[in-house]
């Protein structure tokens, strides 16, 4: 029997870096509201990273779920920067 080829396995998928870095997940959008929360949280000296399973300079469009971005903070950032994402989303107060 002549020698196989040697197999190639596919790749399991990443460990998820929250449990390591000490990052927490707050929400998930799509890439242009990603920005905007990205921007709303750093402008309150919160640092973010984000997220996402595909390379957006590749693929600059998404499908649905496909192209979800997640924001993640510090653990010790998550509470304030939850509540500051629900002011937002509960719209504009007028007094």
């Amino acid at each position: 029997m002549p020698p196989r080829g040697k197999i190639v396995r596919f790749p399991g998928l990443p460990p998820e870096p929250a449990s390591e870095s000490g990052l927490v997940a707050v929400h998930r959008c799509d890439p242009a509201e990603a920005l905007v929360v990205r921007g709303l949280l750093e402008s309150e000296g919160i640092p973010t990273l984000l997220r996402s399973r595909i390379a957006q300079s590749v693929h600059p469009f998404s499908v649905g779920s496909q192209g979800e971005i997640v924001v993640m903070v510090p653990e010790a950032e998550a509470a304030r920067s939850r509540s500051i994402l629900a002011r937002i989303a509960s719209g504009p107060s007028f007094p």
